[in-house]
C-alpha cells in the first residue's frame, strides 16, 4: 500500500475573481442561451453580472480565459445581465445618485411642444435649447455637452466647447467633472439657459433607455462597440473578450458562455488521507503519473455528484515526495500500543 495526501480546494465557478466592492464575479463556460444563462445565475449565485464601471470591465477582461469562448463562430463571447425588453423604458438621470436629489427633483421636466415623441424603442436623449426647454433626440447626434461639477452641495456647471456623442459627452463629464447635468428644478433651468446662446441643442444627463440589467440595477454605464446596438431583434447582450470585452446584441437563443455575480464566498480547502495500492509498481511520484490519477479522481469524484467547479492538487509532504510505502510492521505496533 501506498500513503498519499490529496489537497482539495472547493471553490463555487469555474473561474472567479473578486473586486474592490465586495462582489464576486463567476465565469461559467457551459455555454447556455440567455434565459438559461440567466436561471443558472439566479440559482447558483446573484444574478447575470451587472457592469457598472470600466472597472469591472477590466476585472472581468483580465479575468476571461479566451481558450474556454472558442465557438468556431462568434467566438470570445459571453453573457452579461443587459437586455431590451422592448417596452417603454422611464427617463432618468445619468447622475443616479438618490441623494443628489430632493423628493420631486428626479421628476422635473422642461419639455418643449410635442415633445417627447422620438418613439419607444432603444435609448434616447436629452438636450437643451437657449431658450429653456428640452427636446428628446438620438443620442448618437453630436451637441455640446453640458457638464456638472459637485463639490459637497455646491453645483457648477460648464459648457464643454467639443462636440460630441451624448455617450461621449457623459464619458468626458465623468472624466474631467462629476457627470452629465442633472437639472432638478426651474431655478436650476434658468442658471443653465442663462448659460446657452445660439441655436442647437447642448445634452443634459436625462436619457430613457429600454436596454435594462437582469438584476433591476438602474447603472447607465456602457460600453457598446462602435455601430451598436444595431438591431432591436437582437435583445441580449454579450461582452467580446477579443475586443476589451467591448458589448453587442444578439439573439438570446444564442449559446455562449456567461458571467454571472454575488457576494465573496471564501474558498475552503480540505486535506485528505489515502491509500492506493499499487499493483503496477508504478513510479507514483512521477509529475506525469500524479497527473493522469488526478483526472482519473476527478471523473469518479463528479460521477458520485461532487461540485463540477473542484480543483484537486497533489500535497507534498516533509521530504518533498507526495507518496510514501506504508510500513506494515511499525502500523502492526502502533496499533498494538492503541489496544493497550
Amino acid at each position: 500500500m501506498d500513503k498519499l495526501l490529496l489537497l482539495i480546494m472547493a471553490a463555487s465557478g469555474l473561474s472567479a475573481v473578486s473586486s474592490a466592492a465586495g462582489l464576486q464575479y463567476y465565469f461559467v463556460y457551459d455555454r447556455k442561451n440567455f434565459t438559461e444563462a440567466q436561471r443558472y445565475c439566479r440559482e447558483k449565485h446573484t444574478d447575470l453580472v451587472t457592469v457598472d464601471s470600466m472597472e469591472v470591465m477590466k476585472i472581468l477582461t483580465n479575468t476571461a480565459d479566451l481558450d474556454n469562448m472558442f465557438y468556431s463562430n462568434n467566438s470570445y463571447r459571453a453573457w452579461i445581465g443587459l437586455y431590451n425588453d422592448h417596452v417603454l423604458g422611464s427617463w432618468r438621470w445619468s447622475l443616479s445618485d438618490p441623494s443628489f436629489y430632493k423628493p420631486g427633483e428626479t421628476e422635473f421636466r422642461r419639455w418643449a411642444a410635442g415633445r417627447p415623441n422620438a418613439g419607444d424603442s432603444g435609448k434616447i436623449c436629452t438636450g437643451m435649447g437657449s431658450n429653456g426647454l428640452w427636446y428628446d433626440d438620438s443620442c448618437d447626434n453630436s451637441r455640446y455637452p453640458l457638464c456638472a461639477d459637485i463639490k459637497g452641495s455646491n453645483v457648477t456647471f460648464v459648457i464643454v466647447i467639443n462636440i460630441l456623442t451624448w455617450t461621449a459627452a457623459q464619458s468626458y463629464c465623468r472624466a474631467h467633472y462629476t457627470d452629465l447635468a442633472s437639472v432638478r428644478n426651474m431655478t436650476e433651468n434658468q442658471k443653465v439657459q442663462a448659460m446657452l446662446s445660439g441655436g442647437g441643442l447642448f445634452w443634459i444627463g436625462l436619457f430613457r433607455d429600454t436596454w435594462k440589467w437582469s438584476d433591476g440595477s438602474t447603472s447607465s454605464f456602457s460600453f457598446w462597440k462602435n455601430g451598436q446596438p444595431d438591431n432591436k431583434n437582437k435583445t441580449c447582450v454579450s461582452a467580446d473578450f477579443s475586443q476589451s470585452g467591448a458589448w453587442e446584441g444578439w439573439s438570446c437563443d444564442m449559446e455562449r458562455a456567461f458571467i454571472c455575480y454575488g457576494p465573496v464566498v471564501t474558498t475552503s480547502k480540505k486535506v485528505l488521507k489515502v491509500k492506493f495500492e499499487n499493483k503496477k509498481n508504478l513510479d507514483l511520484n512521477d509529475p506525469a503519473v500524479m497527473e493522469a490519477m488526478l483526472k482519473q479522481l476527478k471523473q469518479k469524484l463528479r460521477a458520485q455528484g461532487l461540485d463540477h467547479n473542484i480543483k484537486l492538487s497533489w500535497r507534498k509532504q516533509a521530504d518533498g515526495k507526495v507518496f510514501h510505502k506504508e510500513d506494515k510492521k511499525t502500523n502492526k505496533r502502533r496499533r498494538k500500543r492503541e489496544e493497550l
